[in-house]
């Protein structure tokens, strides 16, 4: 089930474990570990979405594209 975010509420939605933007799967929310992790280079627009969420949980986001 995808949830709403309070800001950008149109294009950015999470589930339980994954962050979307625009419909599209673009980060994994690591609970446990307390981390969001980047598989790819995203968009600017999509970056800020990302880092919003990790900013939300209180988590670090670790980009595995570099």
């Amino acid at each position: 089930m995808q949830t709403e975010m309070n800001k950008y509420k149109q294009n950015l939605k999470t589930s339980e474990d994954s962050i979307f933007s625009y419909g599209t799967k673009v980060a994994i929310i690591d609970h446990f570990m307390e981390l969001v992790h980047v598989p790819k280079w995203w968009s600017v627009t999509t970056s800020k979405h990302i880092n919003y969420v990790a900013s939300e949980y209180g988590y670090e986001v670790v980009n595995h594209y570099k």
